[in-house]
C-alpha cells in the first residue's frame, strides 16, 4: 500500500505557537502516527512544484490524506483535476479537519461543505455510533480531546454513505466528525480533529483512527483502474429540424 501525507504547510511556517507544537509539519506527525501501524508515507506540500503531486506521484499512490486551511485557493486547477480523477479511478481519500473546504473535497461532495465553527480550547468528545466498522476497530464508546476547535451543525454534505462518529462539544454542539462517502471507484472519508494549534494528531486513538482509516480507504484488491473517467454517452449530433 503506497500513501502519500498532503499538508499545505504553511502554519507551521508563519505560525510560532504552531510551529511549536508541529515543529517538523503536520504531515510528518501523521506520518510518525501511521509507522506506528507498519504504514509507510511519503509527503507532499503545497509549495513543491506541482504541489508535490505530479502524475507519477499520484499514480502510484492508493491513499491519499489531505490536510489544507488557509491555502485552498492556491491549490492549482491542473493539480485539482489530476487528484479528482485518481479518486474516481479508486485512489482513497481521507480529509483531516478543516480540509471540508479544500477545493478536492468540495468538488468531490458537490456542495459548499460549510459548517458552523468557533475557536475554542474546549473538550470534545467524540463518540463511536458506527462500532461494527473497519475505522472504528479497537477503539473504546469515546475518547476525549481536551483542547479542540469546535465544529457543529448543519455540516453542508450530501448524505454521509456511513457516519462513524459523532463528536459533542463543551458548549452543547454536535457534529458528524467521520463520514465516509465514495466517488467513482474511490473511497473517501472525512475525519474533524486537527486544528493546528493543538496536539491532536499526537493522540492515540486519533492515530488509530487514521491508520484504521488508511487501510479501509485503500483500493480493493483486483480492482481494475479506469485510465480515464468519461461521460458514459459521447455527445449526440443534432436532430435536424428540432430545438437542442
Amino acid at each position: 500500500m503506497k500513501v502519500t501525507i498532503w499538508n499545505e504547510y504553511m502554519h507551521e511556517k508563519s505560525n510560532p505557537t504552531v510551529a511549536e507544537v508541529y515543529p517538523h509539519g503536520i504531515h510528518n506527525a501523521i506520518k510518525e502516527g501511521l509507522l506506528e501501524y507498519g504504514i509507510e508515507a511519503n509527503t507532499a506540500t503545497l509549495d513543491e512544484p506541482e504541489h508535490g503531486l505530479t502524475q507519477e506521484v499520484l499514480d502510484n499512490t492508493d491513499v491519499l490524506l489531505w490536510w489544507g486551511h488557509t491555502g485552498h485557493g492556491l491549490v492549482q486547477d491542473e493539480i485539482l483535476e489530476r487528484v479528482y480523477q485518481r479518486v474516481l479511478q479508486g485512489m482513497g481519500l481521507i480529509a483531516l479537519h478543516s480540509a471540508h473546504y479544500s477545493r478536492i473535497f468540495t468538488k468531490l461532495m458537490g456542495t459548499s461543505c460549510s459548517l458552523l465553527w468557533r475557536v475554542a480550547n474546549e473538550k470534545e468528545r467524540v463518540w463511536v455510533v458506527n462500532p461494527g466498522h473497519p475505522i472504528a476497530q479497537g477503539l473504546p464508546r469515546y475518547f476525549e480531546l481536551e483542547k479542540e476547535e469546535m465544529y457543529g451543525e448543519f455540516f453542508d454534505i450530501p448524505e454521509p454513505d456511513e457516519l462513524v462518529f459523532l463528536s459533542w462539544f463543551q458548549g452543547g454542539e454536535v457534529f458528524r466528525s467521520g463520514c465516509t462517502f465514495r466517488r467513482g471507484h474511490g473511497k473517501i472519508f472525512y475525519f474533524r480533529p486537527g486544528h493546528e494549534t493543538f496536539p491532536t494528531y499526537y493522540n492515540s486513538y486519533v492515530r488509530r483512527v487514521i491508520a484504521n482509516a488508511v487501510r479501509w480507504v485503500a483500493p480493493e484488491p483486483g480492482l481494475v483502474p479506469l485510465e480515464t473517467i468519461r461521460p458514459p454517452f459521447p455527445a449526440q449530433e443534432p436532430v435536424p429540424g428540432r430545438n437542442n
